[in-house]
């Protein structure tokens, strides 16, 4: 395998997304459309980033099964270096839902168990490569007690570290990168308050929140409303996303954060990056790249 620019550490699944196009109530049946889509935020950044030329590795697990065999021809399609998969926890391909309407998500389960089981065994190919100290991207589908193994874990020592929880259930997941002092966080409003462990009025009141925590920067998006970037020791950025008519809301947090590593990383400076990535989910919300 190529050497990668960037690991991308997490999930690898499918989604399953039912959208309906007007506004669901409780208990709804509706006529709508439902796509079965290559899936799981370390998978999403990684395609973002080959779209941008970027090397990008997934470290990830999937069952020997014919979904995995599919999922990770179609990860190789999208151009993501898929050498370092385990394949061989003894259980299916894992598997996200969601159910969305007009106005975004209504409701989403996430079956990531053959991650979860793969545990620490999807960090063995790191023992192939020098110590790491480009970026490395981790989501939240990981265990907690992994995360805090990766924390301190010498072969990423070095490491660029870019951090996502991948939901708000699983946002209490990320405080032993907290604790480590380590990573630049990627969150919506609603994961920043549960890591703030308080109510924050904005995306940069809670941006700040997490930082005095002990995160060394925090990106915080809020929908429709300006998204923000905080630093220790620095001013708080914040740009508004533009006005888009509402296609899909799954995989915008992942585009946000592809993009914002890669401004990062063609050395754009921080409110530069952040329009970037706010550009590049609100693209992503309208539906741009849709088929």
């Amino acid at each position: 395998m190529s050497r990668p620019e960037v690991l991308c550490i997490g999930a690898l699944l499918w989604d399953v997304i039912g959208r309906a196009p007007r506004r669901m109530a409780p208990g709804a049946d509706v006529p709508g459309r439902i796509r079965h889509v290559p899936g799981g935020v370390a998978l999403n950044v990684a395609v973002a980033l080959a779209r941008r030329g970027l090397a990008a590795a997934l470290l990830s697990a999937v069952g020997r099964d014919p979904e995995g065999d599919a999922l990770l021809a179609e990860a190789r399609r999208l151009g993501v270096l898929t050498g370092w998969i385990v394949r061989d926890t003894g259980l299916p391909t894992d598997c996200y839902m969601a159910v969305e309407d007009s106005a975004g998500l209504i409701a989403a389960i996430a079956d990531a168990h053959s991650l979860e089981q793969a545990g620490a065994a999807i960090l063995a190919p790191l023992d192939d490569l020098p110590a790491w100290t480009g970026p490395v991207v981790l989501d939240g589908n990981l265990t907690e007690d992994l995360l805090a193994a990766i924390a301190a874990d010498p072969r990423l020592a070095a490491a660029d570290l870019r951090v996502v929880p991948a939901s708000p259930g699983k946002a209490e997941r990320l405080e032993p990168l907290i604790a480590a002092r380590r990573g630049c966080f990627y969150l919506n409003r609603l994961e920043a308050e549960i890591l703030a462990h308080r109510a924050c009025p904005d995306a940069a009141s809670a941006a700040e929140a997490v930082v005095a925590r002990g995160a060394a920067r925090v990106l915080v998006t809020d929908g429709a409303n300006p998204a923000a970037d905080a630093i220790a020791g620095g001013p708080t950025l914040a740009v508004p996303p533009p006005r888009v008519t509402i296609a899909r809301v799954t995989g915008a947090g992942d585009c946000f954060l592809a993009a914002h590593l890669a401004a990062g990383l063609a050395g754009q400076p921080r409110e530069a990056a952040l329009r970037a990535a706010v550009e590049a989910a609100a693209a992503h919300v309208a539906g741009r790249d849709l088929p």
